[in-house]
């Protein structure tokens, strides 16, 4: 007996790896070779391509694909009908095939917003917040509040989710971070 749950409308091709605890709602696709973390949720209409690994603890809502290509890492949100690119010059008529696909990664805790595009080839940093529909066209920092078409950094957010208005001291839970090179780094 399987330790989580599929519903009877979604298929599971073979040689796909599901974690304990994690629930695969209706009218999902996961294709060959892909592995899903523990207690994850994959909402409707959900499709996981060939060999994407999701990491534990992720909630992916309605209307997504995640392609070849492209790697969620531990309790990334996925909001409904945000976008994943694979391919920065796709053809119809010259299909290039995994080969040609481009990585996308979304670090730990990031979080993307209904209808946000993320351009591949990129990677969200870890505890990122991206806007609903904004479009993410290069590498984002880590607790980086981003919003636009194309999407820039407005702010920070805490690892809460709270923005940080003050500083980079959150308001919410007390942590306290400083800005590094590569995003906000939390104060021990």
């Amino acid at each position: 007996m399987a330790d989580y749950f599929v519903h009877e409308s979604s298929y599971i091709d073979e040689g796909v790896k599901i974690g304990r605890g994690t629930k695969i709602w209706h009218f999902c696709h996961v294709q060959h070779g892909a592995s899903i973390g523990e207690n994850c949720s994959l909402g409707q209409n959900v499709n996981v391509s060939n060999n994407v690994k999701i990491g534990s603890g992720c909630r992916i809502q309605n209307n997504v694909s995640v392609y070849e290509g492209v790697e969620l890492e531990d309790d990334v949100f996925c909001g409904p009908s945000c976008v994943f690119t694979n391919d920065l010059t796709p053809r119809a008529k010259y299909p290039k095939g995994s080969a040609g696909y481009k990585k996308t990664l979304v670090c730990r805790g990031a979080s993307i917003g209904a209808n946000a595009t993320i351009v591949c080839g990129h990677s969200v940093g870890s505890w990122a917040m991206i806007a609903s529909g904004a479009v993410v066209t290069k590498n984002v920092k880590k607790h980086a509040l981003m919003a636009g078409v194309p999407a820039r950094r407005i702010g920070w957010v805490c690892e809460c989710g709270s923005v940080l208005k003050d500083g980079l001291n959150c308001s919410e839970c007390g942590r306290k971070y400083i800005e590094r090179a590569e995003g906000l780094e939390e104060v021990k």
